[in-house]
């Protein structure tokens, strides 16, 4: 059973930067392949992804957060980063770390429903 633990979150100002960190056991990489990402869920809208990598290491972004997001992978610490630089009011939102097991399809990538583990999440508050 894979667990992920979220941590790093906070407030800051807008323009300020904060790395977020999701800490991941009961990874089984000899034996499965996992797509990992970032997902965000602000107050009232709907969970939406944010950055992803796959197994290869390959990454993707929303538009929203292209050249202000960095997602990186650790994996002797099993430990999956998001480096969040020149935050904006808009990125307040509670950040969840979450992995698919398997290979998830390009036009997938960022539909929180092919995610099969989840995080408790990191709220990320930005003051203008």
């Amino acid at each position: 059973q894979v667990q992920l633990v979220e941590s790093g979150g906070g407030s800051v100002q807008a323009g300020g930067s904060l790395r977020l960190s999701c800490s991941i056991s009961g990874y089984n990489s000899a034996r499965n392949t996992y797509t990992l990402g970032w997902f965000r869920q602000a107050s009232g809208k709907e969970r939406e992804g944010v950055a992803v990598m796959d197994s290869a290491g390959s990454t993707s972004y929303a538009d929203s957060v292209k050249g202000r997001f960095t997602i990186s992978r650790d994996r002797p610490k099993n430990t999956l980063y998001l480096q969040m630089n020149t935050l904006k009011s808009e990125d307040t939102a509670m950040y969840y770390c979450a992995a698919a097991l398997g290979t998830v399809s390009a036009q997938s990538l960022f539909i929180a429903g092919v995610y099969h583990y989840w995080g408790q999440g990191t709220q990320v508050t930005v003051s203008s």
